[in-house]
């Protein structure tokens, strides 16, 4: 336990943009109450960005403005700098890779992915975040996946970028962690690795919405029974992912919902896992039900000692939008759950 003690106080400290405030808040007041508590990076989420370059250039902004983007992206490395802040990762891609080869969507996709691009050189960035797709109308086709990602991974190298792949639970391909992984494996780029994430990986295999237990529950099958499978997932993954694979470790918790989520896609497409995840994650040890120590664990039997991000979307219990009276306050509390789920995480 003391060794691993000793290597864990070395693990850099991340916080996403987006997990502090709302886009409305001045970013430069995030990145004060960040940087007091002690983290040591950013997550630079693109609807802060955005917003910042809308108040910036005192104008709506869109976000395929990249020249416009660009120039407040400048601006926001001088601030991150300021704070004595790293930008870690620019987040989140979403919806690129599975479209039809002469499709509208995938000529946007990668129109998209060169404004990204443009973005991290602006504010001085060298990993981006993608999220599996989670489009109805793609292809699961694991080859196509990785050919898609693998143009996008050689497209980032040509500037010394990263391409970080993380499995959204509700992703309409690649939901859980070893799908992903195998995805990065196809694709065999130096330059792609995961994001793995805490409440991704419970959340998809361990938890369930749509139940009132908040488990997945299976016909004839047990709490033991689904704990042993989860368990035997994560030994899995701390034996086979290589520590240099894993370029992000995100953190965060989640409620347990008051009542089930429907089952059904909403009016916008968005599955119960992704309605979940827009507003009731909170940090570990505040109010929520996943065996977040238990992945953590996994992760650092890996040998990874990289980037711990703090990626919450906190609405409380019922969902609903804070306040937001005290970022320092959150902050700082954030901080002391990280060093708290270290402490317990060393404990075995």
């Amino acid at each position: 336990m003391a060794a691993w003690q000793d290597t864990c106080s070395s693990i850099p400290t991340c916080f996403a943009t987006v997990s502090i405030g709302t886009p409305q808040t001045p970013l430069d007041q995030k990145l004060q109450a960040i940087s007091e508590a002690g983290f040591q990076g950013v997550e630079l989420g693109f609807p802060d960005l955005l917003s910042f370059a809308s108040a910036f250039h005192h104008a709506e902004i869109s976000p395929q403005d990249y020249d416009a983007l660009c120039v407040a992206g400048k601006q926001v490395e001088q601030m991150c700098q300021e704070a004595a802040l790293k930008i870690v990762m620019l987040q989140p891609f979403a919806n690129f890779e599975g479209w039809d080869p002469d499709s509208a969507e995938r000529d946007d996709a990668f129109f998209r992915s060169a404004g990204w691009i443009r973005i991290m050189q602006a504010v001085g960035t060298d990993m981006l975040q993608v999220g599996s797709t989670d489009a109805a109308n793609t292809t699961g086709l694991r080859d196509v996946l990785a050919t898609d990602l693998a143009e996008l991974a050689d497209l980032l190298a040509q500037h010394g970028f990263r391409l970080a792949y993380e499995n959204w639970c509700w992703a309409t391909h690649a939901p859980d962690w070893k799908d992903v992984w195998e995805i990065v494996q196809k694709v065999d780029r130096p330059n792609i690795g995961l994001c793995l994430d805490t409440f991704q990986t419970a959340g998809g295999e361990w938890a369930d919405p749509t139940t009132s237990s908040g488990l997945i529950e299976k016909e004839g099958a047990t709490r033991q029974d689904l704990d042993r499978r989860f368990q035997q997932s994560l030994e899995e993954l701390a034996k086979t992912v290589p520590k240099e694979k894993i370029y992000i470790f995100q953190i965060s918790d989640a409620y347990r919902p008051q009542h089930p989520l429907g089952r059904e896609a909403d009016a916008n497409g968005l599955r119960p896992r992704g309605r979940w995840s827009m507003s009731l994650r909170p940090m570990p040890f505040d109010g929520g039900y996943l065996p977040v120590v238990d992945v953590v664990r996994a992760v650092l039997r890996t040998g990874f000692r990289g980037w711990f991000s703090m990626e919450v979307f906190d609405g409380g219990p019922e969902g609903k939008d804070q306040e937001w009276r005290d970022l320092k306050g959150f902050a700082r509390k954030a901080m002391e759950s990280h060093e708290r789920l270290l402490r317990e995480s060393a404990e075995h």
